[in-house]
């Protein structure tokens, strides 16, 4: 049974008000607290390591899979390998995302390793959202590794969140993308305090026509540090793209490494990188409307993470 603490963590990171329909996994404190499987989508555990393996039948459409974590133990450390196998001509979304509640002196941490093997002609929308609360001095800790191989024809949609309470976090994805294969990610960060978060992005256009477009949003307020580092490798006729559209507060830190690999003739690739304070006339325009200059301040910084 979840406990209150639990169900609000849920809210955060899968927008879960009560039982997900479809097949879900949830994780609660290292262990799975509730499944449901369907008959298109199947999920079992695995027996050599912690973690799940998750079959998704050739063909199957609007359906979805939630796979949430949540940590309210403190001092909790988990290391966590789930596999996801998607048919072809497939198009489901996947809600995955974890939730630390820490008010202990130990730190707790999640580690989430997550490997998809996406079919021909399929297409997953993939949501992965980290959270984190609670008012001990140890930290809140998440380092997630996604690992994506795109058939031809596959897609993928990714949406990347971490908006607040997570004090350090390193995230890798990697992808692979097969003939005419698609991949779009969309990641909204904020760090504050002392909090440290790396995003790192290595994107392989093998395929021919095959395309990805990796683009970032960040606001970094107080002493916090992050580094986007993004790289597109081009081996074929392909488009790649990557983005980092940064707000920069107080005696916060930003580094942008977007990075390009051209090892074809026909690879077209760009990276852009912005990085700047609010600006002024932003702020004045909100404040004559009766907005204090906090109060603007928040009002920006909620429309450019959306």
């Amino acid at each position: 049974m979840l406990d209150s603490i639990s169900k609000r963590i849920l809210e955060e990171v899968a927008d879960l008000h009560t039982v997900p329909e479809g097949a879900y996994n949830i994780r609660v404190n290292g262990k799975s607290d509730s499944r449901n499987t369907t008959a298109n989508i199947d999920i079992t555990s695995k027996t050599d390591v912690s973690g799940i393996d998750i079959r998704i039948k050739d063909g199957t459409k609007k359906e979805s899979v939630h796979i949430p974590v949540v940590l309210s133990q403190s001092g909790l450390k988990e290391v966590v390998y789930n596999d996801f196998y998607i048919g072809e001509n497939c198009d489901v979304t996947i809600v995955a995302g974890c939730g630390i509640d820490n008010c202990g002196n130990q730190d707790s941490q999640h580690d989430g390793v997550h490997r998809f093997f996406i079919g021909r002609n399929s297409h997953i929308k993939y949501v992965e959202k980290h959270y984190g609360q609670g008012d001990g001095d140890g930290k809140r800790i998440l380092n997630p590794v996604t690992e994506l191989t795109l058939e031809e024809g596959a897609s993928a949609e990714l949406e990347m969140v971490q908006i607040k309470g997570v004090d350090s976090t390193d995230r890798k994805t990697y992808a692979k993308l097969g003939a005419g294969a698609r991949l779009v990610v969309r990641e909204r960060l904020m760090t504050h305090g002392d909090q440290y978060a790396v995003s790192y992005y290595e994107v392989s256009l093998d395929g021919e026509g095959s395309s990805a477009d990796v683009v970032s949003r960040s606001v970094a307020r107080d002493k916090s540090f992050q580094k986007f580092d993004s790289k597109i490798i081009g081996n074929t006729v392909c488009n790649g793209h990557t983005e980092c559209d940064a707000i920069i507060m107080d005696d916060a830190r930003i580094l942008a490494v977007p990075g390009l690999e051209a090892n074809s003739l026909e690879a077209a690739l760009i990276h852009e990188a912005a990085i700047g304070k609010i600006a002024g006339e932003q702020l004045m325009k909100l404040m004559t409307l009766g907005l204090t200059e906090a109060e603007a301040e928040e009002r920006i910084i909620n429309g450019f993470l959306k």
